[in-house]
């Protein structure tokens, strides 16, 4: 075969290469298009039967189209709340046995009118939460002698939180001679942590006497404590015997800063103004007293 044979055998083979890949690519698109046509289908097909699902379960129909009962709440009943609350038994437990305080609120020396003095003031009971044995005493000694002092022996009960009624005895040692009383009053915890005791006295020949006492401690420290106290004393009737009028008698004030060194020792240093008011700060002056005194003192609070 001649070389122009030879050529027109291989560009007729070239051309029948070419429109075979031409069929076989056309054949491959094609294919493709109708697998993506399929897949579109069935991604939308799956679309709208989810969206069909959602929206019936918001009408609240399950998938056999029927509507769910909604159950209501059931009130409650008087059934409920006492399985929720039951009632426990027993109540508040009081502690078991006689219990006992002694409290000395005040020991102290102070620089009285005449020279210095001592004062003290102590309280302290026996029992339990209910029901107490009170014993209650105060006095100052001066000018080497007694000025006045008394002792109070109280049976006291709790009628309320932080609150006791107490009645007793109350036996003055002096000024003048000595003199016995009977007692009733309250003590406990005032409003903004005020210890008040307010106690009524009866005397011999139809005497009264009324005794106000108030104080309240103020923390400045875990140890530094200040505390304020007021005392007030009222007569029905006067008694020149002990230079005592009717009325408002006496009134004493004090500013005492103690350091809790140890809870049950605390030294302390203070301010104390007394005066005496109407017929009795006329006595005490006929006396050669004073009407009115500030001194300084220094003590300690002591407790068991």
């Amino acid at each position: 075969m001649s070389r122009s044979g030879r050529g027109l055998l291989l560009a007729l083979a070239v051309a029948l290469a070419g429109q075979a890949g031409a069929q076989e690519l056309s054949h491959a698109h094609a294919h493709a298009q109708s697998q993506e046509g399929v897949h579109g289908h069935a991604h939308q097909h799956q679309h709208q039967h989810e969206h069909q699902h959602a929206h019936g379960h918001a009408d609240g129909q399950g998938h056999d189209g029927r509507q769910d009962a909604l159950v209501p709440v059931p009130p409650l009943t008087d059934a409920d709340r006492a399985a929720a609350f039951p009632r426990l038994g027993g109540g508040m437990q009081h502690a078991t046995g006689p219990n006992a305080f002694l409290l000395f609120d005040r020991l102290e020396t102070r620089d009285g009118e005449h020279g210095s003095g001592q004062a003290w003031d102590v309280e302290g009971w026996v029992g339990g939460d209910i029901h107490r044995l009170w014993l209650r005493s105060a006095g100052e000694r001066g000018d080497a002698r007694r000025t006045a002092a008394h002792l109070e022996l109280l049976y006291g009960r709790a009628v309320a939180p932080w609150w006791d009624v107490v009645a007793g005895v109350r036996h003055d040692f002096s000024p003048g001679g000595s003199q016995d009383w009977l007692a009733v009053g309250v003590q406990g915890l005032a409003p903004w942590m005020v210890e008040l005791s307010v106690t009524g006295y009866v005397g011999e020949g139809g005497r009264t006497m009324l005794g106000i006492e108030a104080e309240r401690d103020l923390l400045l420290t875990n140890r530094l404590v200040l505390q304020p106290a007021l005392e007030a004393t009222f007569h029905g009737q006067g008694d020149p015997g002990r230079r005592i009028g009717s009325g408002l008698s006496t009134v004493e004030a004090g500013l005492r800063l103690r350091y809790e060194a140890q809870r049950r020792f605390a030294p302390y240093i203070g301010l104390v103004h007394e005066r005496s008011f109407g017929d009795t700060a006329a006595m005490h002056r006929s006396g050669g007293r004073s009407g009115r005194h500030t001194g300084i003192v220094l003590g300690a609070r002591i407790w068991f």
